[in-house]
């Protein structure tokens, strides 16, 4: 394998779209004019299918990136005196440049401290909730409003389903929303082999983020309000925040080739595996040591300083910014079985 050719682990984003998700992506370009701004047939078509997807009735908003999605959520949800619940290692506290408090007009967020086991799984507990909940009540003090986890976890672990209505309990008995980031929804839904409904409205969660870009769409994330009594004015804040696309098809358009006969599912199972693969492979290596076992399609290790830098010299590109310092090594919808053995086989020469 090339370099020009190499597929890399440092994120699931350096992998193209699917070749479903382009096919319909061109039938949109191929049907000629098509109203603007979410009036067109994909859009409709695409939205149908989500709530088929979550058997409900849910709102849905599409916007150019995960970012956007989980800020315009989150500030739905909240006032500007208000905070928001979260892990200390959740992309909207460690990656989104402030966007949730720059849309909510200061909403502060709150770091959840779960207990060892649970923090280095990357998860919020309902212990770590009630706690920031209960530890003031004075008016100087931001009045939690919102908790939101992240399914995939960053640390590519998943709540179960019992997890995440414990979660919604705890929050629902402190009159909180429920706001899942589910950059990798579908990863998640991979592993636990349950429907869609089960792990978001039915176990207690309000607003989902729907992830598409990191599972085989060129652009685009899913906003689904699973009360429409939330989404009231979101419409607007889409627009005033730049969101809302003109040619929106061009966004809905390639969720329909996700969503149809289980795509969105098969890329994430294929991810999962290859993150197994990964997994199986460096647990068999002489001074890797996996984090914990992956769930999603994240494997997270410690290597020697000497042969991560070895790895990056051979051009293989990955990210240390998370995991303590660890090495984190993302599969995507596409990563092939010769990409993943090929990475390990240079793990082992440089480790010898």
């Amino acid at each position: 394998m090339t370099q020009d050719t190499r597929q890399n682990f440092a994120s699931d984003n350096y992998a193209g779209a699917c070749p479903e998700a382009m096919h319909w992506l061109a039938q949109a370009n191929a049907s000629g004019h098509e109203p603007a701004y979410g009036e067109d047939r994909w859009t409709q078509r695409s939205t149908d299918m989500l709530r088929r997807l979550f058997d409900i009735d849910c709102d849905v908003y599409f916007v150019f990136n995960g970012t956007a999605a989980n800020s315009l959520a989150l500030a739905s949800l909240c006032q500007s005196y208000h905070s928001v619940i979260c892990s200390p290692v959740a992309h909207i506290e460690t990656d989104e440049c402030g966007g949730p408090e720059f849309f909510s007009n200061g909403s502060k967020l709150l770091v959840g401290e779960s207990t060892s086991d649970a923090a280095r799984l990357g998860k919020l507990t309902p212990d770590a909730i009630g706690s920031l909940v209960t530890k003031r009540h004075d008016i100087h003090y931001p009045r939690p409003k919102v908790v939101s986890i992240t399914q995939a976890t960053e640390m590519g672990t998943v709540y179960s389903v019992e997890e995440v209505r414990a979660i919604a309990w705890t929050a629902q008995k402190h009159h909180l929303k429920l706001h899942m980031d589910g950059a990798r929804f579908a990863n998640a839904v991979a592993h636990l082999g349950c429907s869609p409904a089960d792990i978001t409205w039915k176990a207690g969660v309000d607003v989902l983020c729907f992830g598409g870009t990191k599972n085989g769409l060129p652009i685009g994330e899913a906003v689904v309000f699973f009360d429409r009594k939330m989404s009231e004015d979101f419409a607007w804040r889409v627009k005033q925040a730049g969101q809302l696309a003109s040619k929106m098809r061009f966004i809905s358009a390639p969720w329909v080739g996700l969503l149809e006969n289980d795509v969105w599912l098969r890329n994430a199972a294929h991810a999962n595996a290859m993150a197994q693969r990964l997994y199986q492979g460096m647990c068999a290596l002489p001074g890797v040591q996996p984090t914990h076992a992956p769930q999603a399609n994240g494997v997270f290790a410690q290597l020697p300083p000497a042969a991560v830098q070895a790895l990056h010299t051979r051009g293989w590109k990955f990210y240390q910014f998370i995991a303590g310092g660890g090495c984190r090594f993302m599969c995507a919808w596409d990563t092939q079985p010769e990409s993943v053995d090929a990475l390990l086989a240079d793990m082992r020469d440089v480790l010898a």
